[in-house]
């Protein structure tokens, strides 16, 4: 009998659970209580047990946005993981009473993976991009600055929804490349409703969905200074340099962040206080 190929294999492995951190929930979106050296000992886990599941790094917007958009919302809460991407969900959580001391922001975390996979032979492939010539730059500055990388293809999509054949076709593309991982740069809400409708046609261990990293590491446009996102404050950066693309986004989401949190926290309190009016912890 002949030997099986990688892709017949990957379908013939039965999944091996691999420990995920706990969560908590901010406005109903269950979030992930990690940091970076966690999160890629996770991925490498996943990778190795050959286990199929999606990520989604989340921020203000996505949260915000799955309150009305019931695809985005089942998107998220039916990823593997969901990590706080942008810092005011960490200082929610915290608030909460979970001390994580950072966020796991996408951007950051594609480019330690990224080292990572340089050093144990993970097989990346690239989705995403503002266009193919985008993308190619992307590939190029990735193995540029982390040489022996192994990206195995990448496709652009075009700005308009998929057909059937299309979606074959990708799936196909993708299954043939024998990736580890699929990295996702297609924006909030595509990039999540993309990766849980994909999954299943993905023999792919880890699908990640990265919004702007595309952007940041393929030179297109500026992050903000780390002193500015620490502080919060990247969006006001980011709409500076984008703000016909951004401006609805922020200034109707980050308002409404606000207040719904304020009631979440309220509640939260009052739960604990419990029905004396003492802590109950």
């Amino acid at each position: 009998m002949p030997p099986k190929s990688p892709a017949e294999s990957a379908i013939r492995v039965r999944p091996v659970p691999v420990p995920a951190p706990s969560t908590v929930r901010v406005l109903g979106v269950p979030l992930a209580l990690t940091d970076y050296d966690e999160m890629l000992e996770w991925i490498a886990a996943v990778i190795g047990s050959r286990r199929r599941g999606y990520l989604c790094a989340c921020n203000v917007h996505a949260v915000m946005a799955s309150r009305e958009d019931s695809e985005l919302r089942a998107a998220l809460l039916g990823s593997t993981l969901n990590v706080p991407d942008g810092q005011p969900l960490v200082w929610a959580l915290n608030a909460l009473g979970h001390p994580l001391t950072s966020r796991v922001y996408g951007p950051e975390l594609m480019t330690r993976a990224c080292t990572q996979a340089a050093e144990e032979g993970h097989r990346f492939y690239l989705y995403g991009g503002r266009n193919q010539g985008a993308l190619v730059q992307l590939a190029l500055n990735l193995r540029q600055r982390h040489p022996g990388i192994r990206i195995v293809g990448g496709y652009s999509p075009p700005h308009r929804e998929l057909s059937e054949e299309e979606r074959t076709a990708v799936a196909a593309e993708i299954n043939r490349s024998r990736a580890d991982v699929v990295w996702v740069g297609i924006g909030v809400p595509k990039q999540e409703k993309w990766m849980a409708e994909m999954r299943a046609r993905l023999e792919t261990p880890l699908l990640v969905g990265v919004g702007a990293a595309f952007d940041f590491h393929a030179g297109l446009v500026p992050q903000a200074p780390n002193w500015l996102q620490e502080s919060g404050l990247e969006w006001a950066y980011r709409l500076s340099h984008e703000p016909r693309r951004l401006w609805k986004r922020y200034l109707r989401y980050n308002p409404l962040f606000l207040g719904s949190f304020a009631r979440q926290l309220s509640e939260h309190r009052r739960i604990e206080r419990g029905p004396w009016g003492r802590s109950g912890r």
